[in-house]
């Protein structure tokens, strides 16, 4: 793809702008400080000249899926100063592309991982900002830890000096239900508060997108991810 023309950089503008208003307003009604809410701009399935384009209206965090996309992505775009998150599920062969390429990895689900991505680390960056994903509403398709797991999997992060954790993420199921979205944020936020003896820099709560980012400032998050509200559809 080649650059966006003004007319489409315009309505990437507007939309972030859009996205951006949502949030002011879902953090004043929540009583949080302006600022509080990070957005994530969901950049999957859509080509690096677009995530240019975002760029250039103020946006710096992009989310990635797909490791060889992103990592092409990364590439293209390596004159810019973004923060790169990792989004998706891991798999094992995956963690050396994920500890090398990204800032931020939001999937982590069990001790495996943990091991891995420290290893793979390189000591020439900074520590990898990591989050523990959870599996809340117990739908066995989708990845994540089992709330129960939290204690012993933040355990698997004790001695790890190439990794930092910084808190939880979860994908609740869809509902169209404000009370049932504010239900289930709130089960992450309850879970936040129960570790024990949390590390430091423990201040994250990745959850909310779209349809729910509302429903997820009112109940604590602390960034949003967001995509098609952004870029528009996704391509095939």
């Amino acid at each position: 793809m080649t650059d966006p023309g003004q007319a489409e950089q315009d309505e990437l503008r507007v939309r972030l702008e859009r996205v951006g208003e949502r949030i002011r307003r879902a953090e004043r009604r929540a009583g949080v400080p302006p600022g509080s809410v990070r957005l994530l701009a969901v950049s999957k399935r859509h080509p690096a000249a677009a995530i240019r384009a975002v760029a250039r209206a103020g946006q710096q965090a992009f989310g990635e899926n797909y490791l060889s996309e992103a990592e092409a992505k990364i590439r293209e775009l390596a004159d810019l100063d973004l923060e790169w998150h990792y989004i998706g599920p891991i798999q094992s062969n995956k963690t050396r592309g994920i500890a090398s390429h990204f800032d931020w990895v939001h999937s982590v689900d069990r001790p495996k991982l943990v091991r891995r991505l420290n290893e793979q680390r390189p000591a020439s960056r900074p520590a990898l900002n990591c989050l523990i994903q959870i599996r809340i509403g117990d739908e066995k398709s989708k990845s994540g830890a089992a709330p129960e797991e939290l204690a012993t999997l933040a355990e698997a992060f004790a001695g790890c000096d190439r990794l930092r954790l910084r808190g939880l993420m979860c994908i609740p199921p869809p509902s169209p239900d404000e009370s049932q979205q504010r239900a289930w944020f709130r089960q992450l936020a309850d879970l936040f508060s129960s570790l024990s003896d949390p590390p430091a820099g423990w201040d994250t709560l990745s959850m909310g997108m779209s349809a729910d980012l509302e429903s997820a400032i009112a109940e604590g998050a602390t960034i949003v991810r967001v995509g098609t509200d952004i870029f528009g559809p996704r391509d095939p």
